[in-house]
């Protein structure tokens, strides 16, 4: 599941789980929701709701068919049990993973999300943080038992988005060279990825130099 994916649902702004103070976050923090039974359109739906009246909030909750962003990932959210100004609440994006239903497939779509995250501001694993880093709360309570493969998976997918990344950025460079000098497009594409022969380069050049 790719960040662009995730439902945009925002707490209203004068909730009194919104914070209002603008974060420039430095990690990504894993939750489990700790209720067997929730999805993550109940866990939305409960931050709104009248007898919740904690000012607990988290920024994205994610299982396998949805993930929904309850807090603007610029603004904090107390989430990380460490006080007002501690470094999980006040400078990382809080992701709660659901128990619910199939929960393999609700951590395999928060693996697949958080690796997107760290794409996307160019983070490293070592980003990624459990609850229990913060405040010591055993916390994801399904995950830590094998925290350090769970980190791996995530490290292993973001891998694959960047390769994959960078593949599709060789893939519009072929095309747009093939396109301005009248190369085969559908040779040198089925070639990517390849090792180019001393004549298929001096063909190149020598058709780009005419």
């Amino acid at each position: 599941m790719r960040y662009p994916e995730v439902v945009i649902d925002h707490i209203p702004a004068n909730s009194n789980k919104r914070t209002g103070r603008v974060m420039a976050p430095q990690y990504l923090t894993v939750h489990n929701t700790g209720n067997p039974r929730s999805t993550a359109a109940n866990e939305r739906a409960y931050l709104t709701n009248p007898v919740n009246t904690s000012t607990t909030a988290y920024h994205i909750v994610v299982d396998a068919a949805q993930a929904i962003e309850c807090v603007p990932l610029n603004e904090a959210a107390y989430h990380a049990g460490d006080g007002r100004n501690g470094i999980g609440n006040s400078q990382s994006i809080g992701i709660e993973i659901c128990e619910s239903g199939d929960y393999a497939a609700n951590e395999q779509a928060a693996v697949e999300l958080i690796a997107d995250l760290l794409r996307r501001y160019g983070w490293g694993i070592e980003r990624v943080q459990p609850h229990q880093h913060w405040s010591g709360k055993y916390c994801p309570r399904l995950i830590l038992p094998h925290w350090s493969t769970f980190v791996a998976q995530v490290q292993q997918q973001l891998e694959v988005m960047q390769m994959t990344e960078v593949q599709d950025w060789h893939l519009v460079a072929i095309k747009e060279v093939c396109e301005r000098y009248g190369l085969d497009q559908v040779y040198w594409l089925n070639r990517a990825g390849q090792p180019v022969t001393a004549g298929e380069l001096f063909g190149v050049l020598n058709k780009v130099a005419k």
